[in-house]
């Protein structure tokens, strides 16, 4: 048998020579059939020889053993039947909603869990919280989603006001969000006589917001931005850089804060979690649906509160309950263009509009030309001093600055809107009506602060408070008392020891008498500018003291002033 028949070395195909190694080692030398003979090759007509292409040897196909016995592996069925697919549910109300963005880090420490027993302990405060919450939640839980934050924040106001936009802290911080003047400002929202954004639904939550998402940029960490939000930006970055300079680590838990502050990130994190699972903490949420509560309207005139209540068919308190920035009768559409009404009677208001012919505005702004008091300014605008003094806020004893805006009635020239600069820019400002000299005087033998302020015609009040004295005490006689008198009055004697020393004293107390403050714009600067600069007089080894004394006036006035 030929080497081509019987041997093992390939052709110089390579495929055929896969092939027949294969056939002879499974069938045998003897058994293999005989190849086709090839075709006879053409003629080559050629002089000279010519050299055949040298042709590469393939390597040798690799032998492959296969074991005596190899299984296949079983071939399975797939389903044809596509995967179930989970459908989403809408949110049964509000709180389930807030459940299902919650995205901040958890705070897990004894901080927080001695916040959730003092709030667990609470219910009766939680459920007042909870229900003045279930006008706001929606819209602020929107503003969230819209911007892809966390929805722990829709909870902050819990923290910040009791979710009461009328709140006021002791540092002036106001609204559902307590907003400082300063930062207010700094975020759009107006404050005047007129009207206080901070107090806004929507702009307050529109600034809150922004503020926030601020902060978060700023130092990338909720709990971070969160303590910002309540210390300010400024106190926490140095309190980040102490710690840096330290080699400390820089979480919020890790740096050095004012207990205010401290506590804050575990008040929010305690009210999430009662949130989260209320049946834990034996509290019972109540039912706010997961729709909105109240519409946004648009109006381009001015109207009286009074006028839009009773044509939405509300009163004017649950009115101010959605509409809080708004402080005087009259609603200024060149100021607040969008009122909220509640959701039904929006659409009241809307079709009772359209067919109301009354008189829509009975209020105007009026801006004072010169300095005057309250009664020349209440006979210019044609009201009577006591209503111009009550709708203005104006307490006693002060005048009326040139600039100033006052709410008056809307009639003859003054039939006509408020412009867009009063609405945003109207200030108050006054200065004291009467000029008070600093006059010492000595009591009558039996005299009381009571009878001496009498005499005099100022209150027990303000003599206990100038003297640092009960308003009932008795006096000793020939004790000398300070007093704070119009320029007017002269001060009596009543005793032959009292004419001796009247001239002196009485010159004295003149000559060293301090001259009025300077307008400041605003009654409280009044006040304290009118106490500092009536400090009386103390006797004591022969040399005067100052003392801190209270602002001329009844107990009521002072506090009225204040409020101003």
């Amino acid at each position: 048998m030929s080497a081509f028949r019987c041997g093992l070395r390939p052709l110089s195909r390579h495929w055929l020579a896969a092939g027949v190694a294969a056939l002879l080692m499974l069938t045998g030398c003897a058994s293999a059939p005989t190849p086709a003979p090839r075709p006879a090759p053409a003629p080559v007509l050629a002089t000279k020889p010519v050299p055949p292409a040298p042709v590469a040897t393939p390597a040798p196909a690799p032998r492959v053993e296969l074991p005596p016995y190899a299984p296949l592996s079983e071939i399975a069925t797939a389903s044809a039947v596509p995967p179930t697919v989970t459908m989403l549910s809408a949110p049964q109300d509000i709180w389930d909603r807030i459940r299902r963005g919650l995205a901040m880090p958890d705070l897990d420490n004894e901080l927080v869990r001695d916040r959730e027993q003092w709030y667990a302990s609470r219910p009766d405060y939680i459920q007042r919280m909870t229900e003045r919450s279930s006008r706001y939640l929606f819209h602020i839980v929107e503003e969230i989603e819209r911007r892809n934050l966390p929805t722990e924040l829709a909870l902050l106001p819990f923290i910040e006001s009791a979710f009461n936009p009328q709140a006021v802290s002791s540092a002036r911080a106001a609204g559902m969000w307590q907003f400082m003047p300063a930062t207010g400002e700094s975020f759009d929202l107006k404050q005047n006589v007129f009207r206080d954004d901070r107090r806004d639904v929507l702009a307050s939550t529109r600034a809150a917001l922004d503020y926030l998402e601020q902060l978060y940029g700023m130092f990338g960490d909720w709990h971070l931005a969160l303590a910002a939000y309540n210390w300010g930006q400024g106190n926490v970055g140095k309190a980040i850089a102490r710690n840096k300079a330290q080699g400390l680590p820089t979480r919020f838990s890790d740096l050095n804060m004012p207990p205010e502050t401290r506590m804050y990130v575990p008040k929010l994190q305690a009210v999430k979690n009662i949130v989260a699972r209320p049946e834990a903490y034996g509290t019972q949420l109540p039912a706010i649906g997961n729709h909105p509560f109240f519409d946004t309207l648009t109006i381009d005139r001015d109207m009286d509160v009074a006028v839009i209540a009773s044509l939405a068919g509300i009163s004017e308190r649950d009115f101010r309950t959605l509409n809080p920035s708004i402080k005087q009768p009259l609603v200024m559409a060149a100021g607040t263009p969008n009122i909220l009404l509640p959701w039904d009677n929006a659409k009241v208001f809307e079709d009772r509009l359209k067919t109301y012919r009354g008189t829509l505005a009975s209020w105007t702004a009026w801006v004072a030309p010169s300095n005057m008091t309250v009664a020349q300014a209440a006979d210019q605008v044609g009201m009577s001093e006591a209503e111009l003094r009550d709708v203005n806020n104006i307490p006693p004893r002060m005048k009326i600055n040139a600039g100033s805006s006052l709410l008056v009635h809307r009639s003859g020239a003054r039939d006509r809107d408020v412009s867009e600069f009063i609405a945003d820019h109207a200030k108050l400002s006054l200065a004291p009506d009467v000029i008070l000299r600093k006059s010492v005087v000595r009591a009558r033998k039996g005299d009381t602060v009571t009878r001496l302020a009498q005499r005099y015609g100022v209150s027990p009040a303000s003599v206990a408070g100038w003297n640092g004295l009960g308003a009932s005490q008795g006096l000793k006689a020939g004790q000398r008392v300070t007093l704070m008198l119009p320029k007017a009055v002269t001060v009596a004697s009543d005793s032959k020891a009292s004419r001796k020393s009247r001239g002196a004293d009485g010159r004295k107390a003149t000559a060293k008498a301090e001259k009025p403050a300077k307008s400041q714009g605003s009654a409280k600067t009044q006040a304290k500018a009118s106490a500092k600069s009536a400090a009386p007089a103390k006797a004591g080894k022969g040399k005067r003291a100052e003392v801190k004394v209270a602002n001329a006036g009844s107990k009521g006035e002072r506090k009225k002033a204040r409020k101003n």
